[in-house]
């Protein structure tokens, strides 16, 4: 097998993964401040940074669902890597 067979298996696999995690993620962060109760997410909206209180009903699925997006932007990442090696080898 060759580099460029390598690189589209990994595609494909990396492709496979991200469509499974796009169904529940948030873009965000969850943390508590030590000055307020409670939790909250804090995101960008328009170049502007915005903090959404978290209920504590909640908390726990809204923290695995931001933790999700990380997970999903680092395999975006890869896949944009095999993606420009792909435009590369492709081009030579």
């Amino acid at each position: 097998m060759n580099r460029k067979d390598l690189l589209i298996k990994h595609q494909i696999k990396l492709k496979e993964d991200i469509s499974t995690m796009l169904d529940s993620f948030l873009i965000g962060s969850i943390s508590r401040s030590p000055s307020m109760t409670g939790h909250s997410l804090t995101t960008k909206v328009d170049g502007k940074t915005v903090t959404i209180y978290v209920r504590k009903a909640v908390l726990s699925k809204a923290t695995d669902m931001s933790n999700r997006y990380k997970k999903l932007w680092k395999l975006m990442q890869a896949l944009s890597k095999i993606n420009w090696e792909l435009l590369i080898l492709e081009h030579k």
